[in-house]
């Protein structure tokens, strides 16, 4: 028999998983072209042709042996100080190498900061709407995740309510920004506000409390938005960054943290990181892709490719009536459902072969979220079906 702790996150498993195996059944019944599926952010842009020449080159001309073979279990150093000194010049930033800790991604990299700071009962806060699966990074080394209740004007962090419900147990504070599920990016206010209360309750407890970045949708900014790094408002800041996204690599599972040496304690939170990554079983991160994303670090993705998307999108859907919030960042589109129960109006949609997520997934009942990392026609040619969907709903 499992452990009664898997079965409960069985038994809860994805919603977006589900939906997302729902759509492969639904796509060889009725044809992959008359199936819209919107459940999962996976990239649909092809890699920068950098990233396949970058391969090419390591292959033919780096030893095997460094290419495939162990390394430190915080990566390669070469690797990690050409990181640290591209975030030096983007960000003004004072980063060395071994502020730069290589992980299985921003999902590896958060586990490793979980597994290093948190205590049995210590407390994690994050805003809803939230990326479910942080509640069992945080329980998978027995912390508490609580979120503050959404703000639901504009998506930015509701620091009224974050204030009231700080306290001496709270650990540590994950933000996502640009945010998955909304697309909304926090602003320069909200962070230096943020930061203000942190610095406020940290003295009124006597204790640190640090700030994890989580920001694999960096890079996928729209309309001129700045996203803050986070680092320069606050000295407990710890960042957890992702190739997945900005390059188009999520099953290569490439990414890094930031341990700055402003953060409190950081020397041991940097050796404990260390340790974690090999704990954990990740030992290190993939080398081959350690060694192709130094050679990346200018490339980037079709961003145009996701803007046209998602300006399709949101002008179709709110001239149908529906209302959303306009991405500013990421690849989704936050959208409310036309009835309080989200899960049913997520099954209505079915029936137009439509595949979106309820916002109770992700804290936020009475939403769904859209996933715009589909080909341009797969947008043009939902539409017809979303009109039929809001004809059901009374919807202009």
């Amino acid at each position: 028999m499992i452990s009664e702790k898997m079965t409960a996150m069985v038994k809860n498993s994805s919603a977006i998983r589900a939906m997302f195996e729902e759509g492969k059944i639904m796509a060889a019944k009725y044809g992959a072209e008359n199936v819209y599926d919107f459940s999962l952010g996976n990239p649909n842009v092809p890699a920068p042709k950098e990233v396949k020449r970058a391969v090419e080159e390591i292959l033919q001309e780096e030893d095997p042996l460094m290419v495939h073979g162990y390394m430190s279990n915080s990566g390669y150093e070469d690797v990690r100080a050409a990181i640290a000194d591209s975030l030096n010049q983007r960000f003004g930033t004072s980063f060395h190498l071994e502020n730069i800790l290589m992980t299985v991604g921003a999902a590896g990299g958060l586990n490793v900061v979980m597994k290093t700071l948190l205590n049995p009962g210590e407390e994690v806060l994050t805003f809803a709407p939230y990326f479910g699966e942080y509640r069992s990074y945080v329980s998978n080394y027995e912390g508490i995740l609580k979120a503050v209740p959404a703000n639901t004007t504009d998506f930015q962090p509701n620091l009224e309510k974050f204030e009231e419900m700080i306290c001496e147990k709270t650990k540590a504070v994950i933000v996502n920004s640009p945010n998955n599920p909304t697309g909304v990016v926090y602003s320069e206010e909200t962070i230096q506000k943020m930061a203000e209360i942190l610095r406020k309750k940290e003295a009124e407890y006597g204790i640190s409390i640090y700030l994890v970045s989580d920001e694999p949708y960096r890079e996928l900014a729209y309309d001129g938005v700045e996203v803050p790094y986070l680092t320069r408002y606050y000295h407990n800041t710890i960042v957890g960054y992702s190739y997945s996204k900005s390059l188009s690599l999520p099953g290569e599972r490439i990414g890094y943290l930031v341990i700055p040496d402003e953060a409190d304690d950081s020397e041991t939170i940097i050796g404990a990181a260390n340790v974690a990554n090999r704990i954990l079983g990740y030992v290190n991160a993939p080398s081959l892709f350690q060694r192709v994303i130094a050679r990346c670090l200018d490339a980037k993705v079709d961003l145009e490719y996701y803007d046209r998307n998602r300006k399709e999108l949101y002008e179709g859907l709110t001239k149908m009536g529906f209302t959303c919030v306009k991405p500013e960042g990421a690849f989704y589109l936050w959208m409310k459902s036309p009835v309080e129960d989200d899960k049913v109006f997520c099954e209505a949609a079915k029936k137009y072969h439509l595949l979106i997520v309820p916002g109770s997934s992700f804290a936020g009942p009475g939403y769904v979220r859209l996933a715009y990392c589909v080909s341009y026609e797969t947008i043009c040619n939902s539409l017809g079906q979303f009109e039929k969907l809001a004809e059901e709903y009374g919807l202009k």
